[in-house]
């Protein structure tokens, strides 16, 4: 039992009613109820608002009484609480003083003696309903608009949530109330049409809840019997009739003189019934009732029969059952009213008898309910699955507790199909969707290797409002890392050891109920726990049975040429072979060399499983192609890790690999002909007239060797060995297998872009490759440079050779005839070297001209890595000193950078 709250406005309310009557708490019960619908009530005076009038008239009803003190005091205190902000309403809190003073029956009584309180009569719009238009995106219902041009002005009220005080049940008794029980509490104790037949007797007797005293009836709710000693008009309905009829039009028939227009979709009193204004208004307000019945009872009986509303569908349908059979629940309590007024007669007991006020008191309730379930319904249309449960939770968003209460009741029963959707999807990885109302939608006709991928994903429009994108994401995540489990790994692991779930599914309402009142809370936690147990089991499965993290780094060892040992002796092996042309080579000759790299280097150590998957692949040939043009490595990816290995990704490695080796073969080419330079330079030096030559080769082939290690240490640690180790990172941190997908898509991307193979950079990757075709261009023109120095030499030399011989046998050592003939060889050689340095001059032009293009476009990229490139490759400024452009975009990036400092 809660304990007593002595401020709190029931128990102060219920004070008051003692105090006035004098009579004990359980004595004034009837008056404590009317004094609370007076107060939750529209009751107003009709005077103006003027708190300075109200004021004054204390004052001079003080002084007629001869208290002149009081007066004076009242005035000092008025004053005072006029400075002070605690009261908003000083107006209402005087004149409520004001009319506690004005008691017809006692005009001497003084201004706290408020005998007379409930006494007064209820105002004419005391109990008229109000429109409820305080729904989010709520939809015009449009019926008051017809009925107030059928019936006059009919003016709403402003009752609250205590205007309905007493049709909730039995927390509207004055033993409720002190014993401190919460109103919302009890109210939700029980179903809609059980507390408001609660407040309507079974009976009709003299001492009936539903009856006042007839004393204290306001004068708008006299009883038939009244009613009846007050003169009517020949002809005129009387209000036993109509109440008869409006119970007719609560249950959506068409009674005697109410009479549904099917034009103006509203109901109307027949125009040739007579009857007074303030009747035809109440009867008007009342058959509203009966239009938003029959809106909500046209839309589930639309939609209880149609199969493709889904699951979702009907569950709302069920909920809008329950609403409406609480609501016919009160029409058989009224009904049962009127049948045992006509049983016993109107002049029995007619302080209780059925009246069109007492109804609108009594529907108020059931007409804010059905108001809102009739906007539902208009937002609803044409909604299914996650999108109507999404359209119910915005209902929700109101301040009314009672609404609240009643929205969130629909959205449990709406839920409780997508949470056993739900349910089924994360712990046992079934999908029977058969309408399409869940968020995960399924492709079947997506093959097992694209499953990850393609087969299943989200459907935006059908997640509902009340679970996250990051939830929805994870609910697809643990399901579809199930099946991925059960169709692509063959893991027969049941889903309980997967994860320790307690429970698979939400049974009842009240299981729905409870984890939508805690969706950070319990909720999360089941999608969490699920979600981390499921996503762990999977990578431990890929790790341990399909050494995923190995295929991982066996890329980056033999396609990204990270393996050094293994690559330069492959080279050494396959040189002989790539030098001939691309048509004559065959695929199993490269594979035996393959093999012999991999069984002479560290290589041999790799698992077998990683071995056996790499191979040899030749590319497409063209007109010209040689081998190093052709040859790739390859890696056969299959099963569970070409999910992570894709075609698309295969391809991106085979393009890298390619730039790679390319790049990799001119640092090989260049080594060639550094040694040939340092074998070949002690020999040439008997030839003088090549001295220029050599020099002018040892120059070009010093910038190319300058270039090309620039720009394997560009690749070689700013590009693949950074984005490797943020890889590796993330690999080691992923939460789930799309983390790791996601994290090898944006390494490949990364080293794609910055290797210089995206589009963005293909005209700078034109450049370089015309920098790799004149380093091979200088190495033919090297070969034969040297060539033919090396045949002159050993012409010399054979003829030096030769005339010592015959000086050693005693003859002359050449004739004239030979040493003509020798002179003439060199002469013809000596004017073959200034068409060499001519042809390296061409060379030289040609390399630098193309180098400093690039240095432009380096100098010009958005990519802060490539300009730095751009400084290393230009360390000595040798190249701006030659390309006025270069001098300009050198001096741009450098004021850009001082601009940034």
């Amino acid at each position: 039992m809660a304990t007593l709250d002595q401020k709190s406005p029931n128990v102060l309310l219920q004070s008051l009613c003692c105090r006035i009557t004098g009579k004990s708490e359980a004595e004034v019960a009837h008056q404590f109820q009317y004094a609370v619908r007076v107060i939750g009530s529209n009751y107003a005076p009709t005077i103006e608002r003027d708190e300075f009038l109200v004021s004054e008239k204390i004052k001079k009803e003080l002084l007629k009484q001869r208290r002149e003190a009081d007066a004076a005091l009242f005035s000092e205190l008025h004053r005072k609480l006029q400075t002070q902000s605690v009261l908003k309403h000083r107006w209402s809190v005087l004149y409520l003083l004001l009319s506690l003073s004005e008691d017809p029956r006692k005009p001497s009584g003084r201004v706290g003696n408020y005998g007379a309180l409930f006494a007064q009569a209820l105002p004419r719009d005391a109990h008229s309903t109000p429109f409820y238009c305080t729904r989010p995106q709520s939809l015009a219902l449009g019926y008051s608009d017809r009925t107030a041009a059928l019936s006059g002005s009919v003016g709403t009220s402003g009752i609250s949530s205590l205007g309905v005080y007493t049709l909730n049940g039995p927390t509207a008794t004055p033993q409720s109330l002190l014993a401190g029980q919460p109103q919302s509490a009890a109210a939700g104790a029980q179903p809609l049409g059980s507390r408001l037949a609660w407040t309507l007797p079974v009976s009709c007797s003299p001492s009936s809840a539903l009856a006042l005293p007839a004393t204290r009836l306001p004068l708008g709710a006299a009883g038939p019997a009244s009613r009846a000693l007050q003169p009517r008009r020949d002809g005129e309905v009387s209000e036993a009739a109509l109440v008869r009829d409006i119970l007719y039009v609560f249950q959506g028939i068409d009674g005697k003189f109410i009479k549904m227009s099917a034009p103006e979709n509203c109901y109307k009193i027949d125009g040739k019934v007579v009857l007074c204004k303030s009747l035809r208004d109440t009867s008007s307000r009342l058959a509203e009732l009966g239009w938003l019945h029959n809106k909500v009872r046209k839309y589930t009986d639309a939609r209880s029969l149609d199969r493709a509303f889904g699951l979702v569908g009907q569950s709302f349908c069920a909920s809008l059952h329950q609403e409406l059979k609480e609501y016919y629940r009160l029409l058989s309590v009224l009904h049962s009213q009127l049948q045992v007024e006509d049983e016993q007669g109107v002049t029995v007991c007619s302080e209780g008898n059925l009246t069109l006020r007492r109804l609108l008191v009594w529907t108020y309730d059931p007409k804010v309910r059905l108001k809102t379930l009739a906007a539902l319904v208009d937002y609803c249309q044409g909604r299914k699955g996650g999108e109507l449960a999404s359209a119910v939770h915005s209902y929700g968003k109101t301040g009314d507790p009672q609404m609240r209460a009643l929205v969130q009741h629909i959205l449990s029963l709406v839920s409780n199909p997508i949470l056993n959707f739900l349910y089924r999807w994360i712990y046992d990885g079934e999908l029977e969707d058969t309408y399409h109302e869940f968020f995960v939608a399924s492709d079947p006709n997506v093959k097992t290797d694209r499953l990850w991928h393609d087969k299943y994903s989200l459907r935006k429009s059908m997640i509902p409002t009340f679970i996250t994108m990051d939830q929805a994401r994870k609910v697809l995540l643990i399901g579809k890392s199930i099946n991925f489990l059960h169709q692509v790994c063959h893991d027969r692991t049941p889903p309980g050891k997967i994860t320790a779930a307690a429970s698979k599914s939400a049974d009842t309402t009240k299981d729905a109920a409870e984890l939508l009142s805690d969706l950070e809370g319990a909720f999360q936690e089941k999608i969490d726990a699920a979600y981390f147990d499921t996503s762990k089991y999977l990578l431990d499965v890929l790790n341990r049975n399909y050494l995923l993290l190995e295929h991982l780094q066996a890329m980056r060892r033999y396609l990204l040429l990270g393996q050094g040992d293994f690559i330069r002796h492959l080279m050494d092996l396959l040189k002989p072979e790539l030098v001939r042309p691309a048509t004559t080579l065959y695929q199993h000759n490269l594979t035996g060399i393959l093999e012999t790299a991999v069984r002479a280097t560290n290589a041999q150590y790799d698992n077998a499983e990683i071995l056996k998957r790499l191979d040899v692949r030749l590319l497409e040939v063209s007109p010209g192609d040689t081998g190093w043009d052709v040859f790739s490595l390859d890696y056969h990816v299959d099963g569970p890790i070409a999910t992570v290995f894709t075609r698309e990704c295969m391809g991106h490695y085979l393009r890298v690999f390619n730039f790679l080796w390319r790049a990799k073969r001119m640092e090989y080419t260049l080594t060639d002909i550094w040694k040939g330079q340092m074998c070949n330079a002690k020999l040439l030096k008997t030839m003088p007239e090549l001295s220029s030559v050599l020099h002018q080769c040892h120059i070009l082939a010093s910038e190319m060797v300058h270039f090309i290690h620039q720009m394997q240490y560009y690749i070689t640690f700013e590009v693949l060995e950074c984005s490797w180790d943020e890889l590796w990172n993330k690999v080691q941190q992923a939460q789930d297998l799309d983390h790791i997908i996601a994290a090898h898509e944006v390494f490949l991307d990364t080293i794609i872009s910055r290797c210089l193979l995206d589009n963005n950079s293909r005209s700078l990757l034109n450049q370089l490759r015309a920098i790799f075709d004149q380093i091979i261009a200088f190495q033919s023109a090297q070969d034969s440079l040297y060539r033919s120095a090396l045949e002159e030499l050993a012409l010399r030399l054979q003829f030096e050779e030769k005339k010592k011989q015959r000086e050693e046998e005693g003859e002359w050592g050449v004739t004239a005839e030979q040493e003509a003939e020798e002179k003439k060889r060199i002469q013809e050689f000596q004017e073959i070297v200034p068409k060499m340095r001519s042809q390296l001059r061409i060379l030289t032009h040609c390399y630098q001209s193309i180098v400093q293009q690039f240095l432009v476009l380096l100098m010009t990229s958005t990519d802060e890595s490539l300009r730095f490139l751009s400084f290393r490759l230009d360390f000595n400024e040798h190249y701006r000193a030659r390309e006025p452009r270069l001098r300009a975009s050198l001096g741009t990036t450098r004021g850009r950078r001082l601009s940034n400092i």
